[in-house]
């Protein structure tokens, strides 16, 4: 086995990006990820370690694993991030590391991931209201958001992305302000369709507020939305669909995961906050790398481990099948 040949699966996808949760915890309980209350969380000891990533992720990269994303739950409650982001930031042939935060903890903390090593941020927000946004996250929270955003731009982040789930019932009086807080900031809003992941497993299709919907809205009530010819749109692996307002003022991106899926293109392989790592974000199996990892396996069983996952990965998740099966991980568990 040449460990430097490329991650590619029995579909000719090739994967280049790894998502890593470092935490399942989180301060805020979205309906769409997790309970409201009384949620089990992880025990101190199953959680990977800093070292134990960055073994890792040193041990991925030489087979072309390039981008990196820090997940959770939330990934700024676990204590000096900075710290791992410096490791991994050091690793040769490691081009780039995201984050994906709610925000709230992150005005104390841009600057320092900024200096770490750190080029992109992402930050989960589904609603401009603070009223929407406790009825969303089922916590206070929505000014420390705001100036989490406002810190990372101060940083340097640039563009600064919010995600906002779309959720038909819910969500609709919120495009229009997101549309005008795009143009206004300088932000880049990418909207996600509504996901079968949350805890209390009460997701319906009929919940989901499409892309071509938001698309609509937006252009009706702002002005035309153009599509923009990005990297994504070519297929390389990116999820977002991008478009610009007609004057060029204001970024938006779709990401049609229920009514476009972009399964064929995908290039992600995801390890999970207690070391599991998972193909797709919708599987059913998981591989346990902590494992090899805690029982210092050499680093030809943890590729094996790789590879064997990436060849068992299915054509796509099937949401919009009668074969479709829920993960019984709810998303702040797999990591988003």
């Amino acid at each position: 086995m040449l460990p430097d040949l490329p991650l590619i699966d029995s579909f000719g996808r090739l994967h280049n990006n790894l998502r890593i949760s470092v935490t399942d915890r989180c301060n805020i309980r979205c309906f769409y990820c997790m309970p409201a209350e009384d949620v089990q969380f992880m025990e101190k000891s199953e959680l990977l370690t800093f070292e134990e990533i960055e073994r890792f992720v040193r041990v991925v990269v030489p087979l072309g694993i390039d981008k990196l994303r820090l997940t959770g739950g939330e990934p700024l409650v676990r204590r000096e991030l900075h710290t791992l982001v410096r490791k991994l930031a050091a690793i040769p042939g490691v081009k780039d590391i995201g984050l994906t935060t709610n925000g709230i903890l992150l005005a104390d903390q841009a600057e320092l991931l900024y200096q770490a090593g750190l080029r992109r941020i992402n930050v989960s927000l589904d609603a401009l209201s603070p009223e929407k946004f406790r009825k969303f996250t089922r916590r206070e929270g929505f000014e420390q958001a705001l100036a989490g955003i406002e810190a990372a731009q101060r940083a340097g982040f640039d563009p600064v992305k919010i995600n906002a789930v779309s959720v038909r019932g819910l969500t609709e009086e919120e495009l229009v302000p997101f549309g005008h807080f795009a143009r206004k900031t300088g932000v880049e809003v990418r909207f996600i369709e509504y996901m079968p992941l949350d805890a209390d497993n009460t997701w319906e299709r009929g919940k989901v507020l499409f892309a071509h919907e938001i698309i609509e809205t937006l252009s009706s009530s702002i002005m035309p939305l153009i599509p923009v010819a990005t990297e994504s749109a070519q297929g390389h692996g990116g999820p977002a669909t991008e478009f610009v307002f007609a004057d060029g003022i204001g970024r938006i991106g779709l990401i049609a995961s229920v009514s476009q899926p972009f399964c064929l293109s995908c290039n992600r392989i995801r390890l999970t906050a207690d070391g599991k790592l998972r193909n797709c974000l919708f599987s059913l199996e998981e591989t346990d790398v902590r494992g090899l990892l805690r029982e210092q396996g050499h680093d030809n069983e943890l590729v094996a481990a790789v590879r064997a996952s990436i060849l068992a990965k299915k054509e796509g998740h099937e949401i919009n099948t009668a074969r479709f099966i829920q993960p019984t991980r709810p998303m702040h568990s797999i990591g988003g």
